[in-house]
């Protein structure tokens, strides 16, 4: 990620979504009354990627619209805006693929309700808590960044002046 962004702050960024998932996770577990078994902990695993791809999707396109010249404020609002639509297909898809095993209740079936409780547990809460937090951290390195940049040439920027 680091290659892909050009930054080591940025992949940082879209990873602040992985204990979010992880909280709604561990929620759903507990509001099913479900073990944490081995299932589950192949749930935690594989939600980690998945989850994160979300976070990638509002960090690269925000990027995108940087490198088109929009101040990160208003790229960080039109990537919201545009990816939400992407995350909330994915999350319902595998949230309702994941119903059947979570509410089985045949042979063995105990072992595996555990996985699909994780799994939807997870993309909902980060559904919901990545499209603020991600945003947020981004605009907070960005804050940061811009600051830094005017602190170490402040008459340049203030008055535009090359210094040739």
């Amino acid at each position: 990620m680091v290659a892909l962004y050009n930054s080591f702050v940025y992949p940082f960024v879209a990873l602040f979504s992985i204990p979010v998932a992880a909280i709604g996770a561990f929620l759903a577990l507990n509001l099913s009354l479900s073990n944490l078994s081995l299932f589950a902990l192949l749930g935690l695993i594989m939600l980690m990627g998945l989850v994160t791809k979300n976070a990638i999707l509002i960090v690269d396109f925000t990027n995108q619209l940087k490198a088109e010249g929009k101040h990160f404020k208003e790229a960080l609002i039109l990537a919201g805006k545009e990816r939400m639509r992407p995350i909330l297909m994915t999350t319902l898809a595998m949230a309702v693929g994941m119903l059947p095993i979570a509410l089985a209740k045949g042979t063995a079936s105990e072992w595996k309700n555990g996985l699909a409780w994780v799994i939807i547990g997870s993309f909902f809460s980060s559904m919901i808590l990545t499209v603020y937090l991600v945003p947020m951290m981004y605009y907070i390195v960005d804050t940061i960044k811009e600051n830094s940049q005017w602190q170490i040439n402040p008459s340049s920027q203030e008055s535009g002046f090359s210094g040739r």
